[in-house]
């Protein structure tokens, strides 16, 4: 090319300078145009930073910062504020990272505080310019427990019940005991925010004396690590709760027990799982929560092996947990804790009888301690079942709250402590006139110095008939018969909460509960109540003071029942028991003449009292929880307190259970008295298609009407 121009002349060289000087005059032009956009855009960047500066700080100091979403406007207005703010932010020290405004996922949120707490200001433009929540989808709403913020839809599709607050606090409080002792004795010390150094004083003197020498022994030994709710611990518990629902328990767990290596959280429902999985990025407890969707029988049946062994087992049903007792008593570890909860309560009280002998492998009966059978019952199921594999429960702490029953126990192995199954276990004989009862043993066990002696028991331990009223016995159980309560672990779960009353929501009523728990007769089982015995010869009712009173005197040991209010437990007879009301009978005359002769009341009071009732009144006859008025019985704090609607695959509930149960019942509030109104209800033998009446029909056969009210 360099050649052709040298033979064509100057003039294509001419030609060629012209074109390199348009080109580098073009070059310079785009310089100065990208020099522009440079200066531009430092500008753009210096308020932008400005920008950030001030937007990091209006999120330290709006709670909280992961939950946080400005409106377009908004956010376009701060940064044009910003740019005149500039100057002022300078002398400012913002901080060095402003978080973006999205939902954490490893830190945990902090512990809120009493201002953190507070409610927020009611102003009408402060609710208009609230900013929205991030990860809400349309229709949730966020549910606050403990330290928990569950986000939660408003479709009935995911199970949650917030009568259930007790249950989930009093489950934080026993596991985070169980964890101290456990982890007691890998090196582990567990330390709870707000949480005083606790001295648990022993029965006796001298061996609190050489329990605390050998505690500063050991400590002063093996220096203990200390662990915090919301961090992992790798020495630390495994929990699973194999029905999790929306994850609430679990999260809380996740954010209020110490001592934790993993929360498994599971459940059946695909959108379940995938609600428990927001909520534990929600709450920032991924590092700590996973979420499983399996069947939790299989789960639990998949981790029987003695490495993967689950230390904490939930189990929270929508009615019974029978079908899961079998896989939990396998999966869980060696001294694991088992949490269980049941609210088949019908079944189990003594409407069906029948239905709770297939369940859980025993009868049970209606009778006035049908509650604390019930706890019985299930302790009695979780023996037999953990006995096949060789493995045995402590009871730990059985309660019956509101419409539920819970009971927390471990689980051990041992092939010669299972031998003493049969001995634990009892059969009930309930008179069904003056509802007195005996316990029958199913085994009997004696001590020959080192050697234990098993036989079959021997009984029964009634007649054909009641001695007191002559009727019939009923016969229910079998039953545990052992104590359902361990007291020390008990006394450590009372003074934990009692210590620190702010950590749970309801802390006074875990503390009236545990403090009837304490005084109860561990060695009784059952009791009886004092309306039904003066129901029984229709007379009026002693008072509940002077009937303990007159059990005192008569040189029994009686006391009260967390699971009923006029509950009495003594290991008085039943024959003292009717002596006293004979007694208070004369005190308190009936008319005789106006009693059956083959009622249970006329044959009792024919017989004279073998012994001389004192009623007057005791100081011990008063138990501490009832002079310090704990919350024991706690008033329902609102109409219709009691289990909600089951959830359903599809959610779309709109109706509540009020509704619900005044439809089913059949009854109108406006009765129909004339006949023609009929027509405006669908014929329900017309859809389907069994109607013969035709045009005579009083109800509706409009295919368009009956789709009508089908749709609404």
């Amino acid at each position: 090319m360099s050649a052709e121009l040298s033979r064509r002349g100057r003039k294509p060289g001419g030609d060629a300078e012209e074109v390199s000087g348009d080109f580098s005059q073009g070059l310079q032009t785009d310089r100065r145009a990208t020099d522009r956009r440079d200066r531009q855009t430092a500008g753009c960047t210096s308020m932008l930073v400005c920008s950030s500066r001030l937007f990091s700080l209006i999120i330290s100091h709006h709670p909280p910062p992961s939950c946080i979403r400005f409106p377009r406007q908004t956010f376009w207005s701060s940064l044009v504020s910003a740019a005149s703010a500039s100057k002022r932010l300078r002398s400012m020290d913002p901080p060095k990272t402003a978080e973006a405004p999205d939902i954490p996922t490893t830190k945990p949120p902090p512990t809120p505080s009493a201002e953190s707490m507070s409610p927020a200001p009611t102003d009408a433009a402060a609710d208009e310019e609230q900013p929205r929540l991030e990860g809400l989808l349309p229709g949730e709403t966020v549910v606050k427990e403990g330290k928990a913020a569950i986000l939660f839809p408003s479709a009935n599709e995911v199970f949650y019940n917030p009568v259930q607050e007790f249950n989930r606090d009093l489950t934080c409080a026993v596991i985070t005991e169980f964890a101290r002792d456990l982890l007691a004795q890998r090196g582990v010390k567990v330390v709870v925010p707000g949480e005083k150094e606790r001295v648990v004083v022993s029965l006796s003197e001298e061996a609190n004396e050489a329990d605390v020498q050998t505690e500063e022994k050991n400590g002063a030994e093996e220096p203990a690590v200390t662990v915090t709710a919301g961090e992992k611990c790798e020495r630390g518990l495994r929990v699973l709760e194999g029905l999790a629902a929306s994850g609430l328990r679990s999260v809380r767990f996740a954010l209020e027990v110490p001592g934790l290596r993993s929360v498994t959280a599971n459940d059946f429902s695909t959108k379940a799982a995938a609600l428990i999985a927001r909520n534990a990025q929600y709450n920032g407890v991924n590092h700590l929560l996973q979420a499983s969707c399996r069947d939790a029988s299989m789960l639990m049946y998949e981790m029987r092996g003695k490495k993967e062994r689950y230390d904490v087992i939930d189990l929270d049903p929508y009615g019974s947990p029978a079908s899961f007792l079998d896989a939990a008593v396998q999966a869980v570890s060696e001294g694991g804790l088992l949490c269980i909860t049941c609210t088949d309560m019908a079944v189990m009280a003594g409407n069906s009888g029948e239905t709770c002998y297939s369940k859980y492998g025993s009868v049970s009966i209606k009778a006035k301690y049908c509650h604390e059978m019930a706890l019985r019952i299930i302790l009695h199921s979780l023996e037999q079942r953990a006995g096949v594999y060789q493995r045995y429960i402590q009871p730990l702490l059985s309660v019956s709250v509101d419409f539920y029953i819970r009971v927390f126990v471990r689980v051990f192995t041992g092939q010669a402590t299972v031998k003493n199954s049969a001995s634990k276990q009892a059969l009930v004989y309930n008179c069904v006139g003056c509802g007195s009862f005996h316990l029958q043993r199913m085994g009997r066990r004696t001590s020959n110095g080192k050697h234990m002696k098993y036989s079959p028991a021997t009984g029964p331990p009634v007649g054909p008939e009641c001695e007191h009223c002559g009727q019939r016995h009923q016969l229910g159980g079998p039953i545990w018969a052992e104590p359902i309560h361990n007291l020390p672990f008990v006394q450590k779960v009372l003074s934990a909460v009692s210590g620190n009353p702010s950590r749970f929501g309801t802390s006074k009523r875990i503390e009236g509960m545990l403090s009837m728990v304490t005084e109860e007769l561990e060695d009784v089982p059952l009791y009886y109540t004092v309306d039904s015995l003066s129901s029984t010869i229709h007379c009026n009712t002693p008072p509940l003071l002077q009937f303990r009173s007159a059990l005192l005197h008569a040189g029994h040991r009686v006391s009260l029942a967390h699971a009923c209010k006029n509950a009495i437990k003594t290991d008085a007879p039943p024959a003292v028991l009717w002596d006293i009301m004979r007694c208070w009978e004369k005190a308190n005359p009936v008319k005789r003449e106006k009693l059956s002769e083959t009622s249970p009341s006329f044959k009792i009071l024919a017989s004279e009292p073998s012994l001389e009732a004192c009623f007057t009144v005791r100081e011990d006859a008063n138990p501490q929880s009832r002079k310090r008025h704990l919350t024991r019985f706690q008033e329902n704090p609102q109409a219709f307190w009691g289990p909600k609607a089951r959830a359903k695959a599809g959610g779309g509930i709109s109706t509540n259970l009020q509704d619900k149960r005044k439809k089913c019942q059949n009854k109108r509030k406006n009765q129909i008295t004339d006949s023609s109104q009929l027509k405006d209800f669908p014929c329900k033998r017309f859809r389907q298609g069994t109607c013969t009446h035709g045009d005579k029909c009083c109800y509706s056969h409009d295919l368009q009407q009956t789709n009508d009210q089908k749709m609404e």
